[in-house]
């Protein structure tokens, strides 16, 4: 019988598979370039099949090696759930789940819901991390994160079958003014009204930059940017000083005085939602996590899935 399949190995070549380079795996794993090289030169023996090319200074999967990292990622998904079932045979939830949450959702719906697992699921630990729609799809692929709270409008991932996707609501995009501003007196406002505002923006190439920026090119205008802040609590300061205008997911603003939100006349929306990859294991742990989150106390700005638009 010849050698068996080595599941780092396997993990390295279907990291290989997502990321495109040698070298993006390596960085992503704190390896050297040359260590992931020989590894996958180890498994190529090990399965007497040419798993990779060269195409001028890269490699590339050959067409058995596609097929062995997509097969690799169902075999150490049903090992790891195998552990799971034998560390917990009264299904129990345990071990770490790593959950990803954009910042708007931390506070209202992803704290609230590991509270409440803490009580319920003592040996389970939760890690949250805030990761961003365009950051944490990319997470999952490369199994850093095993549950994520994001939206399915952010295009620039395609959302394979192997991911499960599960509605938690819409959430409207919504403008941010300072209390005192002259469109404040409106209950809608015409986006196009804004041309001559100053703005406040998320980071750059981030999904409510883009949308922003999308949005107001829309109208007719190019915002003109006077700060981009990753911490929303920033940015909406920086309108609140009356130095700026924003367009924010309404999750992210709470009550202000300072502060009021107005909807557009073209209301704009975005999707929320839990994705899993299909297999992922610890199942139980995740599960948890899942239906912790879907059983939230009552949300107001957070529609129910199916009943609005997304935008």
């Amino acid at each position: 019988m010849g050698p068996m399949l080595n599941p780092w190995r396997l993990r390295l070549l279907g990291l290989l598979d997502t990321l495109g380079t040698v070298r993006a795996v390596a960085e992503t794993l704190h390896l050297s370039p040359s260590t992931v090289s020989q590894q996958l030169a180890v498994l190529e023996k090990e399965t007497r099949s040419r798993l990779l090319e060269r195409s001028g200074r890269r490699v590339r999967l050959t067409r058995a090696g596609i097929v062995l990292a997509r097969r690799g990622r169902e075999i150490l998904d049903r090992m790891a759930e195998a552990e799971a079932e034998l560390r917990a045979m009264n299904d129990e939830p345990i071990g770490t789940v790593r959950l990803g949450v954009f910042q708007s959702a931390i506070h209202t719906l992803a704290v609230p819901a590991t509270t409440r697992l803490a009580e319920s699921h003592p040996h389970l630990n939760v890690e949250l991390v805030e990761s961003e729609p365009h950051e944490s799809s990319p997470a999952m692929r490369t199994g850093e994160l095993d549950v994520i709270v994001t939206t399915t409008d952010y295009v620039k991932f395609p959302w394979d079958r192997d991911l499960e996707i599960i509605p938690l609501g819409t959430d409207p995009v919504v403008l941010v003014l300072p209390s005192d501003h002259p469109l404040a007196r409106h209950r809608v406002v015409d986006l196009a009204a804004c041309a001559n505002e100053t703005w406040a923006c998320d980071r750059s190439g981030s999904y409510m930059a883009e949308l922003t920026q999308r949005l107001c090119r829309e109208s007719g205008f190019e915002p003109r940017v006077a700060c981009r802040f990753s911490n929303y609590l920033l940015l909406l300061d920086h309108v609140a000083a009356r130095r700026s205008v924003a367009l924010l997911p309404a999750l992210a603003v709470a009550p202000s005085r300072a502060l009021v939100t107005r909807e557009l006349t073209t209301p704009v929306h975005r999707n929320v939602t839990i994705v899993v990859r299909r297999g992922t294991a610890p199942r139980a742990a995740v599960d948890a996590v899942v239906g912790a989150l879907r059983d939230h106390p009552d949300i107001p700005v957070l529609t129910a899935p199916g009943s609005t638009e997304g935008g």
